[in-house]
């Protein structure tokens, strides 16, 4: 795996974009990473349609990992039927007669005709390691970002046409890592809950295999915006003089 400056680009995207939380890395893997620890809180008992798992959806890891590594499998995920589809663990099929997906259904959030659209990660991977961009080695699949609406500007400054998602959050995981594109959630009501994210934020994922240009570009859009805010509030001043 390519080495790269892991903790360097973490302190860049956390300077040049203003970051109040620190960058990610999400890792797909066959084998356990390494030295990384399985995440290991209590699965509570399962509902009637037997959904568990050791958070309420795959979601939650996200806050959870803010300040440490863990690894995770399919059952850690599997309380949200529609987060084990994005991340590859489950199939619509497998999925289709259980209760969450039922009352998405049932309240008109999601159209049953809109699943198959969903972008899913493709393989079925054993392990989802989670940490800290900076204290990452090698390449991850994917970096995720908590941002704010000025952030997501200047990202959306930054890549011109960068693709804005929806519901459900989740899926900007699988349109990073298999289509390798840069995408951003305005988040969704169910993960919204279930994380317990200010209404304030929404979250970006980057592929890993393009974070150096990713940060060189987002450096660059900065210093720019940077310029531009100097001349609008020099140019404001003579309104406040009147």
């Amino acid at each position: 795996m390519p080495q790269q400056d892991n903790q360097k680009l973490a302190e860049d995207l956390v300077k040049s974009l203003g970051l109040q939380h620190a960058p990610l890395a999400i890792r797909f893997t066959q084998e356990a990473v390494p030295g990384v620890e399985p995440f290991t809180d209590a699965m509570p008992a399962p509902t009637a349609d037997g959904r568990t798992g050791r958070v309420a959806a795959g979601c939650v890891f996200w806050m959870k990992a803010e300040g440490r590594s863990f690894s995770t499998v399919a059952e850690d995920h599997a309380n949200c039927s529609v987060g084990s589809v994005t991340h590859g663990f489950r199939t619509l099929e497998e999925v289709g007669d259980k209760a969450d997906v039922g009352a998405l259904v049932g309240a008109g959030w999601v159209a049953p005709g809109m699943f198959p659209a969903i972008p899913v990660v493709k393989e079925r991977h054993q392990y989802v390691t989670y940490a800290p961009l900076r204290d990452t080695a090698g390449v991850p699949d994917v970096v995720f970002l908590r941002v704010n609406a000025k952030q997501a500007m200047t990202l959306s400054d930054a890549f011109p046409g960068m693709r804005f998602e929806g519901k459900p959050q989740c899926h900007i995981i699988a349109i990073a890592k298999e289509q390798q594109e840069i995408a951003v959630s305005v988040g969704c009501m169910l993960s919204r809950v279930r994380t317990g994210m200010p209404n304030t934020e929404m979250t970006c994922a980057i592929p890993g295999a393009r974070l150096a240009e990713a940060v060189q570009q987002i450096k660059t859009t900065g210093i720019i915006d940077g310029t531009v805010a100097d001349y609008a509030s020099e140019d404001s001043r003579r309104f406040e003089l009147r």
